[in-house]
């Protein structure tokens, strides 16, 4: 009888091992019905965008979302020409995993928040134009310019739902001889620019791109399996876009940033940078719009805009209490919830990024 049990839970065992999900995906659990009422009222709501063709603003076009409960997913679907298996562009998404990056970067004792920007690239300053922006600055955002240099450099490629670095461009000259007009840390101007160097830095400092830096730190033990990242003709990631990622990768992310740092037995990113990168450290605007312009541009009142909340370390606070985001054009969202202990990430291409996120403070946050 013990060798036919034996026998048995071997059998079963293998049989299990089988069937089980890979372990580089996330688990699976079942929502509650209230979560599959509020998704299923995202959903009509969704649809009903789309009644009005000649609306862009009000079109909610989504690629995929992605809903991760108590470190489970427990809801998922994918629209059109977008499956579980086919990379989307992260567009500034890819901001959030070069300041993980740089955190490292920290603790290892490679650089520092206080670090000049300018020491690291001499050879680059332009005589009456001092750039005196720190790593930190960078980080916020603020690093003295006056308007985003980033458009000089970057070519958007609508059709294709992707950005590239023009042919021959020179990011980090054209960085260095827009005007510093303010204080460093002063003034929010969002800048991808200033990413791209937060990218190179890291590159000087180690002697490996981002990509390949964070390949070994954090890709392999999230499971996340060679992503493509654009890189300049130095091989300098980009660092502010130009990553592509699965919808379950950013669910990887998002649930890593959602545990402060730590995967498995593993401590992938300090959890004081994680609780750095997400605390406000400036007041911002959405990309391309000042501060005090932001009501009469976009329309939405400061307290509902989720661009007016704060701006952390290359990562946004949210309208809703308590969480934070990595957001990149045309939505794309990974979204921690920590007061739900819940991620939410989507792909999209979509007008209104407001109205996208809107549905899932009405519908989803509620029913976590």
């Amino acid at each position: 009888m013990r060798y036919h049990l034996s026998v048995f839970f071997v059998a079963a065992a293998f049989f299990a091992a089988c069937n089980a999900p890979s372990p580089k995906d996330l688990p699976r659990a079942q929502a509650s019905p209230e979560l599959e009422a509020g998704f299923s009222e995202m959903m009509d709501s969704v649809v009903a965008s789309f009644s009005d063709m000649t609306n862009w603003q009000r079109i909610v076009n989504l690629h995929s979302i992605m809903i991760v409960k108590d470190g489970k997913v427990v809801k998922e679907k994918y629209f059109g020409e977008w499956t579980p298996d086919k990379p989307h562009s992260m567009f500034s998404v890819s901001k959030t995993f070069t300041a993980a990056a740089v955190g490292i970067a920290i603790h290892e004792g490679r650089m520092a928040l206080t670090d000049k920007v300018a020491d690291y690239f001499p050879e680059k300053q332009v005589e009456g134009n001092p750039c005196d922006a720190t790593v930190e600055d960078l980080l916020m955002m603020a690093g003295g310019h006056e308007t985003d240099p980033t458009l000089e450099v970057l070519e958007m490629d609508i059709n294709a739902r992707s950005s590239y670095i023009k042919e021959g461009a020179e990011i980090a000259d054209t960085f260095f001889k827009y005007p510093f007009v303010f204080k460093p840390g002063e003034l929010f101007v969002y800048n991808s620019a200033g990413t791209y160097l937060l990218s190179a830095i890291v590159t000087k400092v180690t002697g490996e791109s981002v990509l390949d830096y964070l390949t070994t730190r954090l890709f392999e033990p999230l499971g996340i399996e060679k992503p493509v990242w654009e890189a300049d003709k130095y091989g300098i990631t980009a660092g502010g876009w130009g990553l592509e990622l699965k919808t379950e990768d950013m669910a990887k992310m998002g649930q890593l940033l959602l545990q402060k740092g730590k995967w498995g037995r593993k401590q992938l990113i300090p959890a004081k940078w994680v609780e750095a990168m997400s605390e406000k450290h400036i007041d911002c605007a959405p990309a391309q719009v000042r501060i005090e312009d932001s009501e009469r541009v976009t329309g939405v009142p400061d307290a509902q805009n989720d661009w007016r909340q704060g701006y952390g370390y290359q990562v946004w606070r949210c309208k809703t209490p308590g969480c934070y985001r990595a957001d990149g054009a045309g939505g794309q969202y990974i979204l921690v919830l920590p007061p739900k202990n819940a991620v939410v990430v989507m792909t999209s291409w979509t007008g209104n990024l407001q109205r996208e996120l809107d549905f899932v403070w009405e519908y989803i946050y509620p029913n976590l």
